[in-house]
């Protein structure tokens, strides 16, 4: 099973790190110290979470290769459970302890890049990477880290319940419009059929909005900018499907499992989900694909990245840095990922991912790696969670009927502005 980047946002780091990192300047990795541990050899600590859980061998075995690779370099690993990860990292951080190089999501590394604990990466070959992943990990037009693994969010499709209704299946080309159609022919209360569902949420929502070329918040961070003609257009794609095409929260909508269950069962014609549910789905009792998001003026896909870096602290960060870059591009580590299931190698060599795209169901994998041509990262805040309450509570009173979106939308921009002050 591919159990890729959580949905929910890890912790992002407190204040009191930034404040106690303030002394310290943003790191070069061409400018270490890596004269050898001991033994003529270099040793290097590397910090992460996703091995945890049934990848600990497999991480090994790519830190195997590395040494085999740079019989110069060693490597210790630390794997530290998700729920625990990011606390311990805070305070290794904070107390100049850790890791030489270690492992960030996408929302954590906003925060660390920011406060000067990064060393800056030097002749990275970009050309090793999908560009949308290596840029997720770069701020202010440097390096500071490399995509390792990554996950998205595609169009699930019942192929049966398109082929009976006489309605054409999605393709790459659609847009809001064409979804929408479909998913209103889709719709059959006689036989309980839904034609389309997708999350009212934070996630679904900053993702609309960049299908709609807005923004969520402003260039420097400091306003919300999503309450315009794009964050309304999005709000309104999202809840005017409730009731009418896909179910509501009194049909169980946002319970546990509730939209997997509805799609295995038959009942549901498109589905926006991850594709960590394509081995959920294996076995579901009919035929079924993939495609990319439909957009509105334009293409964006949710995407979730886990990435490497390297500590500014380091005294080996030329060491460390060659060892993410094996971590995050080589041809042994995406092999392991793809044959063991642990989530999927940033690489941009796709004849490197023809075992992926040959696995089975769903026949149109190309869609997955579509879909990085045009993505949307998560808006990170210091109070990230808080946020993401904030908006999904004014959606789904939206979405219930309890307030207009103009309202809605109104009234989550003043609890977001009030969390950035």
């Amino acid at each position: 099973m591919i159990n890729i980047v959580r949905r929910s946002v890890a912790p992002v780091i407190a204040a009191s790190l930034a404040l106690a990192l303030g002394a310290c300047g943003q790191g070069s990795a061409t400018k270490s110290d890596d004269a050898p541990s001991s033994g003529g050899k270099t040793t290097i600590r590397y910090m992460n979470f996703s091995a945890n859980g049934g990848h600990e061998k497999d991480l090994d075995a790519i830190k195997a290769a590395f040494e085999k690779a740079n019989p110069d370099v060693t490597v210790q690993i630390e794997t530290t459970p998700y729920d625990n990860y990011f606390t311990k990292l805070q305070t290794a951080v904070a107390g100049g302890t850790a890791g030489d190089a270690f492992e960030l999501n996408y929302e954590n590394f906003v925060t660390y890049a920011s406060n000067g604990s990064l060393a800056e990466l030097k002749n990275v070959e970009a050309s090793k990477y999908k560009p949308s992943l290596l840029e997720a990990f770069s701020a202010d037009g440097k390096q500071y880290g490399l995509p390792e693994s990554f996950s998205n969010v595609v169009l699930f499709y019942n192929k049966d319940l398109f082929k009976t209704a006489g309605v054409a299946e999605p393709t790459a080309e659609w847009t809001w419009k064409d979804e929408q159609a479909a998913a209103a022919k889709l719709t059959n209360a006689s036989t309980k059929v839904w034609g389309d569902y997708q999350p009212i949420s934070f996630f679904e929502f900053y993702k609309a909005l960049g299908q709609s070329g807005g923004e969520f918040l402003s260039a420097d961070k400091k306003t919300a900018t999503f309450n315009s003609d794009a964050g309304r257009a999005a709000a309104e794609f999202l809840v005017s499907k409730a009731g009418k095409t896909m179910p509501t929260e009194a049909d169980g909508a946002g319970t546990p499992d509730f939209d997997s269950k509805l799609f295995k069962s038959g009942k549901l014609a498109m589905w926006h989900t991850g594709i960590w549910m394509f081995s959920g789905m294996a076995d579901a009792p009919f035929n079924w694909d993939i495609a990319v998001e439909p957009g509105n003026t334009k293409k964006a896909s949710a995407m979730f990245t886990n990435g490497a870096v390297v500590s500014a602290t380091s005294k080996h960060q030329a060491a460390a840095q060659k060892w993410i870059t094996f971590l995050t591009s080589s041809d042994e580590m995406a092999q392991k990922r793809l044959e063991t299931s642990w989530e999927l190698p940033p690489v941009a060599d796709e004849a490197k991912l023809a075992s992926y795209l040959g696995a089975g169901k769903p026949a149109n994998r190309q869609a997955v790696f579509d879909s990085l041509d045009a993505t949307v990262l998560p808006p990170v805040i210091e109070r990230q969670q808080e946020m993401q309450d904030a908006v999904g509570k004014e959606l789904s009173s939206a979405a219930a009927g309890r307030k207009t979106v103009a309202a809605a939308l109104a009234d989550a921009e003043k609890a977001v502005n009030a969390l950035l002050k």
